[in-house]
């Protein structure tokens, strides 16, 4: 009986390394800024206030898309999106991959988020 609480501990235990190590890292907007290098093609994850945003979405079709700014107190980075954008002054969290030379609608906007996930701060 000893045996098998042992290798469902073990088991368990390996289980909640392998959870904890896909999560995606909370960064400070700054920390990204100064060292892109690090970060470049990693998982990120940025909390902050959207203060600006640019989309387009077509009500009834799958047309949409955008980009949208995020400030932590810290910075500011670019957050592409292909789902709708969220309204500026939002609290979110946004989880994604960290690129140089992002690009929307035709203009570069340099470092940025490519977004895989996003959260609302309930209120």
């Amino acid at each position: 009986m000893k045996k098998v609480a042992r290798i469902l501990l073990v088991v368990a235990f390996g289980g909640l390394v392998l959870f904890a190590s896909a999560c995606p890292e909370r960064r400070s907007i700054a920390d990204i800024e100064h060292n892109p290098g690090r970060y470049a093609d990693r998982d990120v994850t940025v909390i902050g206030v959207v203060k600006d945003s640019y989309g387009v979405s077509l009500p009834g079709s799958p047309v949409r898309g955008g980009i949208y700014k995020v400030d932590d107190g810290t910075g500011s980075i670019w957050v592409v999106t292909q789902d709708s954008v969220p309204a500026k002054g939002a609290e979110i969290g946004v989880s994604g991959t960290v690129g140089s030379g992002v690009s929307w609608g035709g203009r570069n906007y340099g470092l940025g988020i490519l977004e895989k996930d996003r959260r609302f701060r309930k209120k």
